[in-house]
């Protein structure tokens, strides 16, 4: 792997890190579908004004009805499930939960996808779910109902991340790649298109007791413009720099940031288990980047 292209995991890393921090902030407040749709809206919104001020011509190539499709599977659902998540769990532990998707992506890109499945990458995954559990088990956070429940929900996401990095390689290098910019711009509007008609009917049937203060907004500023915006510019050139399933493990490199900002800016509780855990998640990071041995010619 280039150097750049470590540079940019690190970097999406930390700004999805924050992510975790910027949700458990808003989401009590406004409640799921509303963080969601603002999520996706506002960094839909950037999106077109970064493209704009770069003067990028808005050429899909045929591609945006599945850049649209992409946009729902890969970012609106996701972010619906992590603000159920951020309502019931710490910012530190949706980002370790969030650590599962190389997981689903070594699975079903083994399953669906003709990816093979070497024994080193398996243990490498395996490896980072018992950094999870340590995590989890041995955390401060109580392991309950609320805990379970938030757990299934990133899991879930975690689950379609893991598709949507397949199909993105598989749609957008048809007959040549797509810029990343116009992919992420695409994601967003296909998310916000997905969660427009929902937003409407949770607003006029339960509105939120509070729409929040000045933090609220403006960690939904953060959330949309650098969290999203700017982290799935990233992200898609992550995709077609380097494949979907060194992409996905990013994910392993989210908690250590996630329960580090959660740590300073919200006084969650730390552990000696968010020490094991770290360890174990970075062996796993080595285990499945590590470029496979090469045979005698």
């Amino acid at each position: 792997m280039r150097l750049v292209d470590l540079v940019r995991m690190l970097s999406l890393a930390g700004i999805w890190g924050a992510s975790f921090l910027f949700m458990r902030i808003i989401a009590p407040v406004l409640g799921t579908i509303p963080t969601a749709f603002f999520r996706v809206s506002i960094a839909a919104t950037g999106l077109v004004v970064i493209l704009a001020l770069m003067r990028v011509r808005w050429d899909f190539g045929g591609k945006l009805k599945v850049i649209l499709i992409l946009g729902v599977i890969n970012s609106g659902v996701p972010a619906t499930l992590y603000s159920v998540a951020a309502q019931v769990l710490p910012a530190g532990y949706s980002s370790i939960f969030n650590a599962t998707t190389p997981l689903m992506g070594v699975l079903i890109g083994g399953m669906f996808f003709s990816e093979k499945l070497t024994l080193t990458k398996m243990a490498g995954v395996f490896l980072g779910l018992l950094g999870v559990g340590v995590l989890t088990r041995a955390g401060p956070v109580a392991f309950n109902m609320d805990l379970l429940m938030g757990a299934l929900a990133c899991l879930l996401a975690t689950t379609f991340y893991g598709f949507a990095g397949f199909l993105a390689r598989r749609w957008l290098d048809q007959q040549g790649g797509l810029d990343p910019r116009l992919s992420a711009l695409g994601s967003m509007l296909g998310a916000t298109l997905f969660l427009l008609p929902l937003f409407g009917l949770s607003v006029m049937n339960q509105p939120p007791v509070s729409w929040g203060g000045m933090s609220v907004w403006l960690s939904l500023l953060g959330l949309g413009l650098v969290c999203t915006a700017f982290a799935y510019i990233l992200y898609f050139r992550l995709l077609t720099s380097i494949g979907p399933v060194k992409s996905m493990t990013v994910t392993f490199m989210i908690p250590p940031f996630g329960v580090l900002w959660g740590a300073l800016f919200l006084g969650e509780p730390l552990s000696m288990a968010h020490l094991y855990g770290g360890l174990l998640i970075a062996v796993a990071l080595w285990l499945v980047l590590k470029p496979a041995a090469r045979q005698a010619a």
